[in-house]
């Protein structure tokens, strides 16, 4: 059993940071990608950042240049610093992480993030 939790989500305001963290816990072998994604209301999941086990990274434009991820892979731990914050980034964050061998998705619960203007 992997489990995910999520934390630091939280309300700040527009132009404001956040940073979230995810820890990891359970039997997984080895972890390939990790990443985070986020459900505003009303709208689909979507990839915001990813980070691959070689440390190669991937974001969504319209989180470049304010988003930040990274991993600690020794520890399993994955982090998304988030500055310059935009009403438009309300949702709530996921954290996902894809095991190595068998390609399976792993959730966490989710943390909410609100961007007041």
């Amino acid at each position: 059993q992997v489990q995910l939790v999520e934390s630091g989500g939280g309300l700040v305001q527009a132009g404001g940071s956040l940073r979230l963290s995810c820890t990891t816990s359970g039997s997984i072998l080895r972890i390939n990608s990790m990443g985070w994604y986020r459900q505003a209301p009303g709208k689909q999941r979507e990839l915001v950042a990813q980070i691959t086990s070689g440390s190669s990274t991937n974001y969504a434009d319209s989180v470049k240049g304010r988003f930040t991820i990274s991993r600690d892979n020794a520890k399993n731990t994955l982090s998304l610093q988030m500055n310059s914050l935009k009403p438009e980034d309300t949702a709530v964050y996921y954290c996902n992480v894809v095991s190595y061998f068998e390609g399976n998705h792993y959730w966490g619960q989710g943390t909410q993030v609100t961007v007041s203007s």
